[in-house]
């Protein structure tokens, strides 16, 4: 199942790329990063922060992190872009209900999308977990599109970049843009500078990245956010330390139909 978000016209998004260190398990301190980075780019219309990023990644004791989606952490932050006119996707320790594995409550490793109007548009939570991930988390069970700045967005957690199906079944979906969070470690920055491009080019779709930085639980996550154009070249791509800079991307654009890969799917 998919929660569909209906698509626009082309044009032209500047969106920010936030690839900063989460204060570690200091929900409060990494929300007041959302705000100063939303008050600082008042021209942008989406900013984009890494997996996790509200608490910190981290696969340790993460039932005293997880938030519902009616916490007042993110109505705060829904209350920032409704203030400064900005669209955000941030990830986050989402709360769930009791499952058969874990009867006192399930926690999630999700991605929230907020419009500039304040809306909590999307809540994906990430379907492929990454090794120890799935002690601590619980998988999702959708692919998710939210809409914010005017554009219909596919969302996708960090191992999801690395599988073709994901992000095609946003696509098809409707998807005018893809939003990847991630928390991408050593050794795996090749892996992650080819599938960051390969999905864009897959769908003929822009794609924003953006990685974690600094160390926690032990990796050191390499950086190297970057925003994709829908041919798969790369529009801005960040280095390996905390950065934050816009860039610009079309959206909904027609495809040419020679290389309309999705076209040819049987």
């Amino acid at each position: 199942m998919i929660q569909q978000a209906g698509a626009t016209g082309e044009r032209e998004l500047r969106v920010v790329l936030a690839q900063l260190a989460a204060a570690p398990r200091d929900l409060r301190a990494n929300a007041a990063a959302i705000r100063e980075v939303l008050a600082a780019h008042p021209d942008a219309e989406l900013a984009v922060f890494p997996e996790l990023f509200l608490c910190g990644y981290t696969g340790e004791r993460v039932d005293e992190l997880a938030v519902t989606r009616d916490d007042p952490i993110l109505a705060e932050l829904a209350a920032a872009c409704r203030e400064l006119g900005t669209a955000v996707a941030f990830g986050f320790a989402e709360r769930g209900g009791p499952d058969a594995s874990r009867p006192d409550g399930s926690v999630h490793n999700a991605l929230a999308i907020i419009d500039a109007e304040g809306r909590l548009t999307a809540v994906y939570r990430k379907r492929l977990l990454f090794g120890a991930e799935a002690e601590a988390f619980a998988p999702g069970d959708d692919d998710v599109l939210g809409t914010a700045a005017g554009a219909a967005i596919g969302a996708l957690i960090c191992f999801d970049i690395e599988f073709p199906e994901p992000a095609r079944r946003l696509a098809l979906a409707g998807a005018e843009l893809l939003v990847s969070v991630a928390a991408n470690m050593a050794p795996y920055l090749p892996d992650h500078e080819l599938a960051s491009r390969a999905r864009a080019l897959d769908n003929r779709l822009p794609h924003v990245y953006v990685n974690a930085v600094g160390e926690a639980d032990g990796f050191r996550f390499v950086g190297g956010s970057r925003a994709v154009r829908a041919d798969g070249s790369v529009a801005l791509e960040l280095g390996g330390g905390e950065e934050v800079a816009e860039a610009v991307l079309t959206v909904g654009a027609a495809v040419d139909p020679a290389v309309d890969y999705l076209r040819f799917l049987r």
